[in-house]
């Protein structure tokens, strides 16, 4: 049997922050437990704004996960009962998190993976692309811009210098309103 056949599919939840993308996320899951569907959340261990051991969204809506290092971790967390694999923030885990996701649809888990489409410059934040390209299904949110309240596909680093581009490609700099704002295309240059 394929992993199509057992229902194995990879799904894509992107935008910029401010989103609701993990609001999403945690919102699949909880039709999956409804349903009594095997579910494993999984977040990278850099982000612990929500606290250890828990998902949550910026709307307080949370979820139990497991926190792990790198990609190639997960599948040990899966068990046999696992039907649906949530992955949030997935720029976190970088470009491994596509293998690991394809592998695992085709081995029949629904994988649910949400990111940052875009980094706070503008710039394709990996492995989200990548992700897209692969995945059944995309889901692309956008959150409002603080400026005019438009739809806005990106978000700006408050008060980033110049120096702070060679952060924009990596998951250093872990944050939220303090640091980050979302803008459209029309105000994302300031």
């Amino acid at each position: 049997m394929t992993g199509d056949e057992r229902g194995g599919r990879l799904e894509v939840i992107a935008g910029p922050m401010f989103a609701g993308k993990t609001e999403e996320l945690v919102r699949r899951v909880h039709r999956a437990q409804v349903a009594r569907r095997g579910v494993l959340v999984v977040a990278h261990e850099l982000d612990t704004r929500s606290g250890p051991g828990r998902v949550a969204s910026h709307s307080g809506l949370a979820v139990p996960s497991r926190s792990v290092r790198a990609a190639a971790e997960i599948p040990a967390l899966l068990t046999a009962g696992t039907e649906l694999l949530a992955v949030d923030e997935a720029q976190f885990f970088g470009p491994d998190l596509v293998d690991v996701a394809t592998e695992l649809a085709d081995a029949g888990v629904v994988v649910v993976v949400a990111g940052l489409s875009v980094t706070f410059d503008g710039r394709p934040f990996a492995p989200l692309p990548a992700l897209m390209a692969v995945a059944e299904s995309v889901t692309k949110l956008t959150a409002v811009c603080t400026v005019c309240g438009r739809d806005a596909a990106f978000h700006v680093r408050s008060g980033a210098t110049p120096a702070d581009d060679a952060l924009a490609p990596t998951p250093g700099h872990v944050g939220g309103s303090e640091s980050y704002e979302a803008r459209c295309r029309r105000h994302r240059a300031g």
